[in-house]
Protein backbone atom coordinates (compact mmCIF):
# COMPACT_ATOMS: atom_id res chain seq x y z
CA UNK A 1 0.00 0.00 0.00
CA UNK A 2 1.29 3.27 -1.01
CA UNK A 3 1.67 5.87 1.63
CA UNK A 4 0.35 9.36 1.05
CA UNK A 5 1.42 12.01 2.62
CA UNK A 6 -0.27 15.71 2.98
CA UNK A 7 1.76 18.90 3.39
CA UNK A 8 -0.07 21.83 3.90
CA UNK A 9 1.96 25.10 4.37
CA UNK A 10 3.11 28.39 2.69
CA UNK A 11 7.16 28.63 2.55
CA UNK A 12 7.03 32.52 2.08
CA UNK A 13 4.73 32.89 5.60
CA UNK A 14 7.82 30.18 7.06
CA UNK A 15 10.08 32.21 6.25
CA UNK A 16 8.52 35.43 7.04
CA UNK A 17 7.74 33.92 10.41
CA UNK A 18 11.29 32.89 10.87
CA UNK A 19 12.68 36.88 10.44
CA UNK A 20 10.00 38.45 12.59
CA UNK A 21 11.20 35.62 15.59
CA UNK A 22 14.63 36.69 14.47
CA UNK A 23 14.15 40.35 14.93
CA UNK A 24 11.86 39.63 18.22
CA UNK A 25 15.23 37.82 19.78
CA UNK A 26 16.99 40.87 18.84
CA UNK A 27 14.72 43.07 20.38
CA UNK A 28 14.61 41.51 23.63
CA UNK A 29 18.36 41.22 24.01
CA UNK A 30 18.48 44.93 23.36
CA UNK A 31 15.90 45.38 25.91
CA UNK A 32 17.77 43.52 28.84
CA UNK A 33 20.79 45.25 27.43
CA UNK A 34 19.68 48.75 28.08
CA UNK A 35 18.01 47.67 31.32
CA UNK A 36 20.99 45.95 33.04
CA UNK A 37 23.33 49.07 31.77
CA UNK A 38 20.79 51.60 33.44
CA UNK A 39 21.05 49.18 36.74
CA UNK A 40 24.85 49.36 36.64
CA UNK A 41 25.23 52.76 35.76
CA UNK A 42 22.64 53.87 38.56
CA UNK A 43 24.24 51.90 40.97
CA UNK A 44 27.24 53.33 40.31
CA UNK A 45 26.56 57.01 40.03
CA UNK A 46 24.59 56.61 43.69
CA UNK A 47 27.20 54.58 45.38
CA UNK A 48 28.76 56.79 48.03
CA UNK A 49 32.45 57.25 47.73
CA UNK A 50 35.09 56.70 50.17
CA UNK A 51 38.11 55.09 49.11
CA UNK A 52 36.20 53.72 45.86
CA UNK A 53 35.91 50.27 46.14
CA UNK A 54 32.19 50.06 46.45
CA UNK A 55 31.88 51.80 43.13
CA UNK A 56 34.48 50.00 41.19
CA UNK A 57 32.95 46.30 42.38
CA UNK A 58 30.06 47.28 40.21
CA UNK A 59 30.25 44.71 37.71
CA UNK A 60 28.13 43.13 34.83
CA UNK A 61 28.46 40.43 32.94
CA UNK A 62 25.84 39.47 29.97
CA UNK A 63 25.25 35.24 28.56
CA UNK A 64 26.62 34.33 25.57
CA UNK A 65 22.82 34.48 23.57
CA UNK A 66 22.50 38.21 25.39
CA UNK A 67 19.15 36.76 26.89
CA UNK A 68 20.22 37.69 30.18
CA UNK A 69 22.49 39.57 32.42
CA UNK A 70 24.10 39.97 35.52
CA UNK A 71 25.00 42.45 37.59
CA UNK A 72 26.71 41.96 40.79
CA UNK A 73 28.24 44.41 43.55
CA UNK A 74 31.78 42.54 44.71
CA UNK A 75 31.92 44.89 47.92
CA UNK A 76 31.48 42.72 51.06
CA UNK A 77 30.07 45.87 52.98
CA UNK A 78 28.00 47.07 50.25
CA UNK A 79 24.43 45.48 52.02
CA UNK A 80 25.66 48.00 55.07
CA UNK A 81 25.93 50.46 53.21
CA UNK A 82 22.50 50.13 51.16
CA UNK A 83 20.31 49.06 54.62
CA UNK A 84 22.89 50.85 57.33
CA UNK A 85 23.91 50.07 60.35
CA UNK A 86 23.23 49.54 64.53
CA UNK A 87 20.25 52.43 64.96
CA UNK A 88 20.23 53.50 61.52
CA UNK A 89 19.23 49.94 60.07
CA UNK A 90 16.45 50.14 57.59
CA UNK A 91 14.45 47.35 58.87
CA UNK A 92 15.22 48.01 62.67
CA UNK A 93 17.18 45.07 63.73
CA UNK A 94 20.66 46.62 64.20
CA UNK A 95 22.65 46.76 67.14
CA UNK A 96 21.27 49.00 69.66
CA UNK A 97 24.13 49.68 71.94
CA UNK A 98 27.25 51.65 70.47
CA UNK A 99 30.60 49.99 69.59
CA UNK A 100 34.31 50.52 68.97
CA UNK A 101 36.44 49.68 66.24
CA UNK A 102 39.49 50.97 64.75
CA UNK A 103 40.07 53.53 62.20
CA UNK A 104 43.42 52.87 60.20
CA UNK A 105 42.22 55.81 57.93
CA UNK A 106 41.34 57.95 61.80
CA UNK A 107 44.29 55.99 63.18
CA UNK A 108 42.32 55.92 66.30
CA UNK A 109 39.57 54.22 68.25
CA UNK A 110 35.70 55.38 67.14
CA UNK A 111 33.03 54.84 68.82
CA UNK A 112 29.65 54.77 67.25
CA UNK A 113 25.87 53.53 67.20
CA UNK A 114 26.44 52.81 63.56
CA UNK A 115 25.81 54.34 60.06
CA UNK A 116 22.59 55.46 57.92
CA UNK A 117 21.47 53.68 54.51
CA UNK A 118 23.03 55.15 52.15
CA UNK A 119 20.53 53.15 49.37
CA UNK A 120 22.67 52.89 45.70
CA UNK A 121 21.52 49.09 45.03
CA UNK A 122 17.35 49.23 45.19
CA UNK A 123 17.20 52.71 43.45
CA UNK A 124 19.13 51.21 40.90
CA UNK A 125 16.74 47.94 40.64
CA UNK A 126 13.72 50.17 40.45
CA UNK A 127 14.93 52.57 37.68
CA UNK A 128 16.01 49.06 35.92
CA UNK A 129 12.92 47.08 36.40
CA UNK A 130 10.95 50.79 34.98
CA UNK A 131 13.62 50.76 31.89
CA UNK A 132 12.63 47.07 31.52
CA UNK A 133 8.88 47.88 31.25
CA UNK A 134 9.21 50.40 28.89
CA UNK A 135 10.89 48.53 26.71
CA UNK A 136 9.31 45.59 26.69
CA UNK A 137 6.01 47.16 26.21
CA UNK A 138 7.49 48.64 22.88
CA UNK A 139 8.67 45.15 22.55
CA UNK A 140 4.81 44.10 22.40
CA UNK A 141 3.88 46.81 20.30
CA UNK A 142 5.98 46.06 17.85
CA UNK A 143 4.82 42.30 18.05
CA UNK A 144 1.42 43.51 17.28
CA UNK A 145 2.05 45.66 14.63
CA UNK A 146 4.28 42.92 12.59
CA UNK A 147 1.34 40.34 12.79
Amino acid sequence: MAKMRIKYGNKGLERALKRFETGLIDDVREVIAKTATTIQSTATALAPVDEGNLKQSIDLTFSKDGLSAVVTVGAEYAIYVEYGTGVYSKDGRGRKTPWVYWSDKLNQYIVTRGMPAQPFWNPALDAGARQFAIGMKKTGRMVIYHV
